[in-house]
């Protein structure tokens, strides 16, 4: 997703440096996605959600990379059940969290709106509750290029369980933060979970004609064994029902409902989908 640019000038084409900040995958557990964030002009990195550490730290040696700071997008063992491992494998590590969400060895509890960097790569912490009362998600820009990590706030095509919040939180969360972020922001999420998370929006979102297409799409990569990051802002509010919740073609969940109303229903019909 990042490399080469180019503007157009007065005189035509000009060639723009490659970008430093570039997101390494790395597949972990089940089906959850830890992630490093990278600054290639530096070699410094982030490690988000590194539930398996030995996976996440033999990614980083493998491609020359120096750690310096963890990314918890919330507590839950499958995201920071390897940060305790981190830290003991990396002096003064920066371990980063929700300060609401009591984070496994978290050194620098967050706020919505705190921002720190990594290398060049600026990262604002946003607070995104619902899935957990402090879950974070992380938007981090180079430039005009910003990537966000959501956790399991957001999921490609879908969102979290409501596990400490209320459908009202989770619905702030996903449309009014990080719905209101730039359409072209790449979605990197917690879990591998697209070709389910689409099977119900073609149930819920009969006439989106988006979706059949995304969802062969998905389950052609999962045959492949490829990935189904990143998403886009932009892709999300074609085929995301969550995310729809207040469109038209979606009042058929709920006539006459608002939408918040509309997220609710239809986050208990994916419960027991």
């Amino acid at each position: 997703n990042f490399g080469l640019s180019t503007i157009k000038s007065g005189k035509g084409r000009t060639l723009l440096p490659p970008l430093a900040m570039r997101v390494v995958i790395v597949p972990c557990l089940e089906d959850n996605y830890a992630y490093l964030l990278v600054d290639d002009a530096t070699k410094e990195a982030a490690a988000v959600d590194p539930a398996e550490a030995h996976l996440v730290l033999a990614k980083a040696k493998e491609e020359g990379l120096n750690i310096t700071s963890v990314l918890t997008t919330h507590h839950h063992y499958d995201h920071a059940g390897g940060n305790a491992t981190m830290a003991s494998k990396i002096p003064n590590l920066n371990v980063y969290g929700g300060a609401l969400d009591n984070v496994a060895a978290c050194t620098r509890p967050l706020d919505h709106g705190d921002t720190f960097c990594i290398g060049s790569v600026e990262v604002r912490a946003l607070h995104t509750p619902g899935h957990t009362k402090g879950s974070i998600s992380y938007y981090c820009t180079e430039g005009e290029h910003g990537v966000v990590f959501t956790g399991d706030t957001m999921f490609v095509g879908g969102c979290g369980r409501i596990f400490e919040g209320t459908p009202q939180d989770l619905y702030h969360s996903l449309v009014e933060v990080l719905g209101l972020l730039p359409a072209d922001t790449s979605v990197y999420v917690g879990h591998e979970y697209t070709v389910k998370n689409l099977e119900f929006a073609v149930h819920v979102d009969k006439d989106n004609d988006s979706l059949q297409q995304m969802l062969d799409w998905a389950k052609e990569q999962r045959l492949q064994r490829r990935f189904t990051v990143p998403s886009t802002l932009q892709n999300e509010w074609l085929i995301n029902p969550f995310m729809r919740s207040g469109s038209e073609t979606m009042q058929n969940i709920c006539p006459g409902c608002s939408p918040v109303e509309i997220f609710a229903k239809l986050r208990k019909q994916k419960n027991v989908f």
